[in-house]
């Protein structure tokens, strides 16, 4: 089947073509950590303050993608990996049309991530830790998924039955214990800003 596939990405606008047009430099921002970390929340804040000073950003968020367009896989083993799989290549696509794309995905094993930073590329895939201990992340259990996982109500659960291996080598890490939102969003906005700032002679 692939000999009828014929790719023209070569034939399109290129990523510098869209980069100079919207002055920025694009990037894949990989916020990554256990559910109720945090990340939705700092990736809304994130977006808003990008967007704010004047660059162009979009956020992919677990929820959202898993209500539309991966709305058919499960939580198996294998169907996260596929959901992660999806998630890369639908991030590249933003990336080549030179927009910062922030994704906030529990992506819980270093197996899922490191398929991800390959699809996207590593030099362009920046991997930020949402370090939230569980007993923080379970005291929140905004969607009371906590709950129904410790009723056995919901299996397969991350940090409850299903592991979560935390990054060993992160572009960033944000603890967020004893930080509040706009402090966490700030730091990641100083670390990812010359990444992201378009300079005509770079």
């Amino acid at each position: 089947m692939t000999e009828n596939i014929h790719p023209i990405f070569d034939r399109l606008l290129q990523r510098s073509d869209r980069e100079q047009r919207l002055g920025q430099r694009s990037k894949v921002l990989w916020l990554t950590g256990l559910s109720g970390s945090g990340k939705s929340t700092i990736a809304q804040h994130l977006e808003r303050k990008l967007h704010n000073e004047g660059f162009f950003a979009q956020v992919l968020d677990g929820d959202n993608i898993r209500s539309g367009i991966n709305n058919n896989l499960s939580f198996s083993p294998e169907d996260r990996a596929e959901n992660i799989r999806r998630i890369a290549e639908i991030a590249k696509l933003y990336l080549q049309s030179g927009v910062i794309t922030i994704n906030s995905f529990i992506s819980p094993t270093k197996a899922i991530r490191a398929k991800a930073a390959t699809i996207v590329g590593a030099a362009d895939f920046i991997e930020i830790f949402i370090d939230t201990p569980l007993e923080i992340c379970e005291a929140r259990d905004v969607k009371g998924l906590y709950k129904k996982a410790r009723k056995g109500e919901i299996k397969g659960f991350t940090g409850i039955d299903a592991p979560y291996e935390a990054p060993e080598n992160p572009a960033l890490t944000i603890k967020t214990a004893n930080k509040n939102i706009e402090a966490s969003v700030q730091e990641i906005v100083e670390y990812i800003f010359p990444l992201i700032t378009y300079a005509s002679n770079v």
